[in-house]
């Protein structure tokens, strides 16, 4: 597997691309994982597919309580979070993964339709990352994923 690299996302003048499929896909995938829990199909595949164009894993998850579950059995590098689903939102879901030791160092991207400054509120207060509106901006949503890289190739 390639290592992550920073240097194939950036300009010259070090600011971030903001559509990505402007440079070179990578030549192998990046050993990096990220769990998308979203009850809408059409937005899990529209995530897989950016993703895994862009050379990450993914694994997927239709409600909150299958996304607990997936997280503590793959144990991904980053999630990738909606709010409003069945049975267990995405602020119950985000609060049960961050209680768990197994599951609380992984980062959370809140993924929601609205733009409100309560949901950010709650989002961060329950133990979300970052928070991001749908429909999302690609180049916010790889800002926000190599953030998070980074993060964890530092620590």
């Amino acid at each position: 597997m390639k290592p992550f690299s920073l240097k194939n996302f950036f300009t010259s003048s070090t600011k971030i691309v903001k559509e990505r499929r402007h440079n070179p896909r990578p030549a192998s995938d990046y050993d990096f994982t990220i769990l998308i829990v979203d009850d809408s199909r059409t937005a899990v595949a529209t995530f897989t597919k950016m993703l895994t164009q862009a050379g990450f894993k993914t694994i997927s998850a239709s409600d909150g309580l299958e996304g607990v579950a997936a997280a503590k059995e793959h144990l991904p590098d980053l999630i990738l979070m909606d709010v409003v689903m069945p049975g267990l939102n995405g602020f119950q879901a985000t609060r049960q993964i961050r209680k768990n030791d197994t599951t609380s160092h992984i980062p959370i991207i809140i993924v929601s339709g609205e733009q409100q400054a309560t949901e950010q509120f709650w989002g961060k207060r329950v133990g979300a990352n970052a928070f991001l509106t749908k429909p999302v901006d690609r180049g916010q949503l790889f800002e926000g994923i190599f953030e998070m890289m980074d993060k964890k190739t530092e620590g």
